[in-house]
Parts: structure tokens; sequence; C-alpha cells
């Protein structure tokens, strides 16, 4: 079970309350009458748990459990234990994720208040049941969409636009941007800060005002402590669905489009274009003006810097295809080797 001081657990649900939620079929021991109370590991789960295997590295877990059910894929329906409940799935992973937030939901749901400790300006337009903590400042002209939650201490500045049911956590600064629908953006994240633009020159070098609007469409996650900079007068965009982890740098008027995997401290220069379903690894970094093409994966600690073509894997500084780059590593080792 999940520490209490910091999660609180929904349900109970049955076992076809626990199928429907994650899209799979009741197979074994069908114990229909059982409710389930929580979701726990393989080797602590008891009668009146749930648990999961995907991956083959933990079967002797997944032998001896003593979990009430588990979800599992077909292949392994045989060698699951008589005692257990089982529900089938062609994406166990997928499935065990709906569970937890089922379990446990990303956030609590609240009434909607707002703190007298928040200061509201009167010309933002406020909508039903939004929560506002003490501390933050929403300042004039801003549209907060119903359902959503601003969190302690969070400024919001003039005109931004945020969507309905969105979370914007604590700490975090958000200007000149618009944010969509169902939007999570975690503690300390600033987005709409200037650009990074100067007119190089001696003895001082001119800074060049930053026009443009960060925009953000719907189903976005942005870890903490993200920056994303406002457009130098095109716009800096993110995709639906797109997934930011934490410390990630977006500058000024870089294009991600949608469903991509960003993980931490990924650093994207200026007009870099990113394509959809891409995936970065972590320290990944993307020079300025270049473009990724769609289904692209870019290697953790990979530096590209030229054009990468659609469903392309590469690694390496400067980063290469994956294959060539690996090779070339393999050589090199023989080489030092030989001498």
């Amino acid at each position: 079970m999940a520490d209490p001081r910091f999660f609180e657990v929904e349900g109970p649900f049955n076992l076809e309350q626990l199928a429907q939620i994650s899209g799979s079929k009741i197979g074994g021991n069908e114990k229909k009458n059982i409710q389930f109370l929580d979701i726990a590991p393989l080797t602590s789960a008891t009668n009146s748990e749930v648990s999961f295997i995907e991956n083959l590295r933990y079967i002797s877990d997944f032998l001896s459990t003593e979990a009430g059910a588990i979800l599992i894929a077909p292949n392994l329906v045989d060698k699951a234990p008589p005692k257990a409940a089982l529900l089938i799935s062609e994406n166990p992973y997928l499935g065990y994720a709906k569970l937890t937030q089922a379990f446990y939901p990303i956030f609590a749901k609240q009434v909607g208040h707002i703190d007298i400790g928040a200061s509201i300006h009167s010309s933002a337009e406020i909508g039903k049941d939004v929560v506002i903590e003490t501390g933050a400042v929403v300042r004039e002209k801003t549209k907060i969409g119903k359902e959503s939650c601003i969190a302690a201490n969070t400024y919001i500045g003039s005109g931004v636009e945020i969507g309905r049911n969105c979370h914007i956590g604590p700490n975090a600064t958000l200007t000149h941007c618009i944010l969509g629908d169902e939007n999570i953006v975690h503690r300390g994240v600033c987005i709409g800060q200037d650009g990074f633009g100067f007119a190089p020159g001696k003895p001082n070098h001119t800074k060049i005002s930053q026009l443009g609007r960060v925009i953000i469409g719907d189903g976005i996650e942005i870890g903490a402590n993200t920056t994303i900079d406002r457009g130098s007068g095109v716009d800096t965009k993110i995709g639906d669905g797109t997934k930011i982890d934490n410390l990630v740098h977006i500058a000024h008027n870089v294009q991600i489009g949608k469903s991509c995997f960003i993980t931490a401290q990924n650093g994207f220069a200026g007009s870099a274009k990113i394509g959809d379903f891409v995936s970065f690894g972590g320290q990944a970094a993307v020079t300025g003006h270049v473009t990724v093409g769609d289904g692209a994966q870019i290697s953790g600690k990979s530096a590209v810097t030229k054009d990468i073509a659609a469903g392309e894997t590469v690694a390496g500084i400067p980063a290469q295809n994956a294959r060539i780059h690996w090779k070339g590593l393999a050589t090199l080792k023989r080489l030092v080797r030989e001498k």
C-alpha cells in the first residue's frame, strides 16, 4: 500500500470493474465476490490486492505471488498461480497505468474555492469550480477554465489563458501563453519568459524584443523546473499529448509536435522543429533551425546538429545513425586493443 500520508486510495473495486477500467478480460480463478482494496507489487500483494507483470525478469515473483488478481499478457496465462484471478490484456502496462489512476487519482477532486490569500484581478475570468490557492497571483484579463487548479504562490501573468481541468503546480510562472485543456504543469515551471535574443556588437549587445507567445495544446505534462521561452515573433508551440520531463529548456520559436517524449535535461535551441511521436533520451540537445522528422528516436546525450529523417534512430555527438555510431565505437575499441 502506498504511504497514506501522501496518497489516498479510492475503491474498493470488484473484478468486473477492474476489467472494465483496464480494458482486460477476466480469466483464471474468477473471484466475482471479492472487493479489491489496493494495487501492489507482486512481492507484497495480498489476496485483496491487484498486481501486474510485463517484464519476464520478474517471473519468479509472479509464480510465487499471493496477489488476488494479476494483470497479465495472454502468453502468461498458463503459468499463472492457480489461486489468482486474471485480468488478461494485450497491453498489461497500459492496463496497469489505468488501474493506478483508478486507485490513486492523479489529483484529488477538489470543490472549487479561492483562498483569501490569493490575489485575483477584477478583470480575470474564472471558470466554474476553479481552485486558486493562497499566495497565487492572477493578473488582469486572464482566463482560467472550469475545474482547473492554480496552486500556491503561482503567478499567472496578464492575458494568459488556461483551459479546463488544468493543474498548475506551486511556484510556477506563466506569462505570454495560451494553454489548452487537461494539462499538468508541475512546480517551478516557467513559461513565456523572454527568448535569448540579442543583436551582437561592441561594446554592448542589443536586446531584441521577444514579441511571440507560447501555445500549448491539450493533454500535455510539463515537468518540474522546465522553462519554455516565448517566440521572438513566431510562436513557440507544444503539440497535443506531448510529455516533458523535469529540467528541460525549450527556446524561442521551437515547434514540437504531438505525443513526443522529452526526458530530463533536454535542450532545444531556437527555431528547432520537432515532428510528431519523437522520443528523446536524457541530456540530448538539438541545435537551432534543424528539423527532426516524425517518429525519430534520439538517444541519450546525443547532439542533433543537422536534420534527422522521419523514423530514424540516432546517437552520439554529433548525432548520426545509431547503427553507424555503435559500429564506429566498436571499431575504435578494437583499434585501441590492437595497440
